[in-house]
């Protein structure tokens, strides 16, 4: 996967601004993204953070970078994300997400028949 960036480029006083293209989304596959995002992971202290603080947690591929976790989610389930907190653990790399609309975490945990 290569990274792009963006540039602006000033120009000088009384021109217009020149602005490069947005990148595209992503390249992942759907079938990339099953196999970055391994499972939901719902424990009773997960449960309160769907509930409380908007975020669901997953076990995410060991080798799986925050971006490459927002475009699987957005590939796989069709959600906008606003963040993406990770740690690794003994049983594997988890991923606590945070959804930009206020019930998404709820939203998804009821389509995943989480709760």
């Amino acid at each position: 996967m290569s990274k792009e960036r963006t540039t602006i480029k000033r120009a000088p006083v009384g021109k217009k601004e020149q602005v490069a293209a947005p990148t595209p989304k992503s390249d992942m596959t759907s079938g990339q993204a099953a196999t970055l995002i391994l499972a939901p992971y719902v424990t009773e202290k997960t449960f309160n953070q769907i509930e409380k603080e908007n975020k669901l947690a997953f076990i995410v591929g060991e080798k799986a970078t925050k971006k490459q976790i927002i475009d699987a989610i957005n590939i796989l389930y069709e959600t906008d994300i606003e963040e993406v907190n990770t740690t690794r653990t003994i049983r594997g790399k988890k991923a606590f997400v945070k959804f930009k609309t206020p019930e998404g975490a709820r939203d998804l945990a009821t389509r995943l028949a989480l709760v």
